[in-house]
């Protein structure tokens, strides 16, 4: 029997909220979408929320509140352009803000209201997926792996799936063995922060401006040293370790670098660790499915293509899903998983101790 969900994502990139309808029977299928822009105001309020500062507690509780009733707004919108009511969806997966990433101290913070979300939408929640993985020694993160074996394992080829949002994070689907995966590293976090600081803009769009510059070799040999990159999965990360105060820690021991030569040594970063990270953990891996809004990096996605010249690069719209509603997509099926009793985590990818359902779940 079929079944309808809502998912709802807001990621690192903080650059909206994303919300997709999915139908769930033998495989999930995506039936219609709904974007939110992040008003700029609790855009900086939220990223501000994402290191130490005063008076926390309370501006993380009026952000969610701000955060919650404009997700809920959407939610009710996109029912309304489907003529559907709220009794049609068995429930809404809500993924929340992440403001802190910290397994290795025991937690991850997602913002978000859920028993909110429940009131202004009579519609069933389920979110806080990332804390009973924890609990059970595992990092949290990533949580898509599982949905993207369900998506996108047909049984054909050594396959991986790339999610390039504000973090970069691999999934591996592979014949004969539970799929695996980790994060990678920074994906556009570090990109979007540079140019927005240098250029004042939110993005670089196709990467047009970091390939108008050239790599710096010592540049890039000095971000690479970091630590994160020299250990492997389960590992997760997030803007506590790759922010712009970490980039100006590096830059501080160099000669002053033209801004697009450092653009162009970001996004080397981003395709240097992806690929690296891809060839130790799967090799001859035949396919490599990008999804996430750095699949609309031309750059970045060409650079992979000649890291990669023994693997199919492409989005996921080769295999006919939108690259970027897989995540949304994803916190649907995972609310579809905690009502149904089903462990969605994967040790293989968190390292937790077993399998786990996920998530708190808030009645209509």
């Amino acid at each position: 029997m079929a079944f309808f969900y809502i998912g709802v994502m807001s990621g690192s990139s903080l650059d909206g909220i994303d919300i997709a309808l999915l139908e769930q029977d033998e495989r999930p299928r995506l039936l219609a979408t709904h974007y939110i822009p992040m008003p700029d105001e609790l855009r900086a309020e939220l990223l501000g929320l994402c290191s130490s500062g005063p008076d926390e507690l309370a501006r993380a509780g009026i952000a969610e509140q701000k955060w919650v009733k404009l997700a809920a707004q959407g939610v009710l919108t996109l029912l309304s352009e489907q003529n559907m009511v709220a009794g049609q969806i068995r429930a809404i997966g809500s993924h929340g803000q992440t403001i802190r990433h910290e397994p290795a101290r025991g937690f991850s913070v997602q913002i978000g209201n859920p028993a909110l979300l429940a009131e202004l939408t009579e519609i069933t929640v389920v979110s806080d997926f990332r804390r009973r993985d924890i609990a059970a020694g595992g990092q949290g993160a990533p949580l898509v792996p599982a949905f993207h074996e369900a998506l996108f394992d047909d049984n054909k080829d050594r396959r991986a799936v790339l999610n390039i949002g504000g973090f970069s994070n691999l999934s591996l689907i592979e014949l004969d063995r539970p799929v695996t995966g980790f994060d990678c590293g920074p994906g556009n976090v570090l990109l979007d922060a540079w140019i927005q600081s240098q250029r004042d803009q939110s993005y670089d769009k196709n990467g047009a401006w970091g390939a108008s510059g050239h790599v710096e070799p010592e540049l890039l040999k000095s971000l690479l040293s970091d630590r994160f990159f020299l250990t492997k999965g389960p590992k997760s990360t997030g803007r506590e370790v790759f922010n712009l105060e970490w980039l100006h820690d590096h830059l501080s021991h160099l000669p002053t670098l033209a801004p697009e030569n450092v653009q162009a040594t970001l996004m080397e970063l981003t395709a240097l660790t992806i690929t690296e990270s891809l060839q130790s953990a799967q090799s001859e891996t035949k396919e490599l499915l990008i999804c996430g809004g750095g699949a609309h990096n031309v750059a970045l996605t060409d650079r992979l293509a000649q890291l990669l010249p023994n693997t199919k690069v492409s989005s996921t719209e080769a295999f006919g899903v939108d690259p970027d509603w897989v995540e949304a997509m994803a916190f649907a099926w995972l609310a579809h998983c905690c009502l149904e009793g089903v462990p969605a985590n994967r040790p293989t990818v968190t390292g937790a101790k077993g399998l786990r359902v996920l998530g708190a779940i808030y009645p209509a």
